[in-house]
């Protein structure tokens, strides 16, 4: 057996089927789990699995026939955003008006055309996977049913949570508290017992805005 130092965090899915008590021990040594947390909702986009690089192909796909290009750069300053929201800066700042429902067919279309490079972040769902029976989880993301739930497949993560809430179940997106505050009903835990994990600004505010307790996944 590796010692403590040398054991890779959640790298592999076969830590589903054989998950000891020192398994969960080294993996939540990462985020430390605030005290009387009980239950924990995962952002999916930057949070679980890494879409970035899919997503700006596909948003770069999507803006084509608007006759401005996107810039990679322009996209990964603003990911984190919900679909609406994006189209709204790419309006105002390429001096446009997009056919909403075209740009979305087309950059879904590519993105789920290119789902296989999408992976989970190990660290992050290693953690989903060591408290898998421990707490009741979700995940609660600004990002269309469609491909949320693609995401979580492809990456074998979706067994892991009780309940997924998408931008398709509340009537704000982020920095609002409807997805947390969703997925805590759904989970039926008050959210100041819930612990949230998020890599965005808008996410964080979202869980402040919820009550919940939240760990930044970018710094953590």
């Amino acid at each position: 057996m590796l010692p403590p130092a040398m054991v890779q965090v959640g790298s592999s899915r076969d830590l589903e089927i054989h998950r000891p008590l020192r398994y969960r021990l080294l993996v939540t040594q990462r985020f430390k789990l605030p005290a009387g947390v009980e239950a924990l909702i995962f952002d999916c986009d930057g949070t679980l699995v890494d879409t970035l690089p899919v997503y700006a192909s596909a948003w770069a796909h999507g803006f084509q026939p608007s006759g401005r290009a996107m810039q990679r750069g322009w996209y990964l300053e603003r990911a984190g955003h919900s679909e609406h929201a994006l189209m709204d800066l790419f309006d105002a700042d390429h001096g446009v008006t997009v056919d909403r429902e075209q740009v979305i067919d087309l950059m879904r279309q590519r993105f789920l055309m290119d789902i296989d490079a999408v992976q989970e972040i190990t660290a992050v769902a290693g953690i989903a996977r060591a408290q898998q029976g421990v707490l009741p989880m979700a995940v609660a993301s600004g990002g269309s049913r469609q491909i949320v739930s693609a995401c979580l497949e492809a990456t074998g993560l979706t067994k892991l949570f009780a309940t997924v809430v998408t931008i398709e179940d509340v009537t704000r997106p982020k920095p609002a508290p409807d997805l947390f505050l969703e997925a805590a009903r759904r989970l039926k835990i008050e959210p100041a017992k819930c612990c949230v994990f998020e890599d965005s600004p808008q996410g964080l505010a979202a869980a402040h805005n919820a009550g919940m307790q939240a760990i930044d996944v970018r710094t953590a």
